[in-house]
């Protein structure tokens, strides 16, 4: 196959609710769609990269720079037949994961749709629906906290994760958990804390959590491993791990117990799977995180998530928690906590042109 055109549209969503973590608040977000022709055939990736540079140094503007000037003109005319191949062709590329994964995700669409498979069944997944939990940003207000679990609750979702920051941790938390006894808990701090923290990081383990996600620096696994020895609960890694390299470092030196796997930051599901498939071997639980997907990311996540060693229900939740209207048909949606594995060819659900071209505010095209 060649790529003889590609497209990127920014695309503008506004959120049901805004949305904050320690490090930044959200009410609307701009993911770059990147739209692959290859003989004949379309795929569609989705760049899901954050509007500033918090959770990772990447954000929108730099990836529509790499993905439009680096990584579409090292691909196009090249011949490939397999994913390696076409990671090879910006293997100079040092690593701007999410603008990769956003144009390789395309490349997965068009690999499944020429050889007449959903993309689950390429990458080897074997689950038929995907357990679904829910992340719950900061809120300042308990009453407004207990009511969103409350009623993701009762849409039957499997677990709830907290966002937590400094002051915004230990009291929230045990009040959610003395309302709510017997539900799968987590938090995740997004790299808020330092070890100077631990007093109040070993408080935690109160509270019986399934675990903490990323309480320490984005790049470091060291003081993860310092850290890991004083808790009794499991410390999940999450922005410490760009690479199957890096998750294997980092649990050589013990730096937690379980490990959330996110397309975006690990430059797309090739590398994803590679994550997967050294953690299975090890006995690893992972997860799947979400960057608030649009429908096309999303639905590439609920294709990962089909692999077997997804033993946590993870974020990837229905679209409707995050948008009025999403951007593919069928929309997605969380049934009693559980996500159906679609079985059509490709990503298995149809990216609606009509609603993309709507909610676009840039475009660029190689055929111009």
């Amino acid at each position: 196959m060649k790529i003889d055109r590609v497209d990127l549209l920014i695309v503008r969503l506004q959120l049901v609710r805004t949305f904050e973590t320690s490090s930044s608040r959200k009410d609307h977000l701009e993911h770059i769609l990147v739209k692959v022709f290859a003989d004949g055939l379309v795929g569609w990736g989705e760049c899901a990269s954050p509007l500033d540079p918090y959770y990772c140094e990447e954000t929108t503007e730099t990836c529509w720079h790499i993905l439009k000037d680096f990584l579409i003109p090292s691909v196009l005319d090249r011949p490939w037949t397999n994913l390696e191949e076409i990671t090879n062709c910006y293997r100079k590329v040092k690593r701007n994961n999410f603008a990769k994964a956003g144009l390789e995700m395309a490349c997965w669409d068009i690999l499944a749709q020429a050889t007449r498979q959903p993309l689950h069944s390429v990458l080897g997944g074997t689950r038929q629906e995907i357990l679904s939990g829910v992340s719950l940003g900061i809120e300042q207000d308990t009453d407004r906290l207990f009511g969103l679990i409350d009623q993701f609750l009762d849409e039957g979702y499997r677990r709830i994760k907290l966002k937590i920051a400094p002051g915004k941790d230990v009291a929230v938390v045990r009040k959610v958990r003395e309302r709510y006894p017997d539900i799968l808990l987590m938090v995740d701090a997004n790299s808020a804390y330092t070890l100077a923290d631990t007093p109040r990081l070993k408080q935690l383990d109160d509270f019986d959590l399934l675990m903490i996600e990323q309480p320490l620096a984005h790049d470091d696994i060291v003081d993860h491993a310092k850290l890991q020895r004083e808790l009794r609960t499991p410390i999940c890694l999450d922005e410490s791990i760009h690479s199957v390299q890096d998750a294997r470092k980092a649990l050589e030196l013990k730096s937690g117990r379980i490990i959330n796997i996110k397309v975006s930051r690990l430059g797309g599901l090739l590398e994803a799977k590679r994550v997967h498939d050294l953690c299975y071997r090890e006995g690893i639980p992972v997860w799947c995180g979400g960057m608030h997907e649009y429908g096309i990311g999303r639905a590439a996540n609920v294709a990962l998530c089909s692999l077997p060693g997804f033993s946590i229900s993870g974020d990837v939740s229905g679209s409707d928690k995050y948008y009025a209207q999403d951007i593919v048909d069928p929309p997605i949606r969380a049934i009693n906590g559980a996500i159906q594995v679609p079985q059509s060819i490709g990503l298995g659900f149809m990216p609606n042109e009509k609603r993309i071209k709507e909610f676009t505010v840039r475009f660029f095209s190689t055929a111009q």
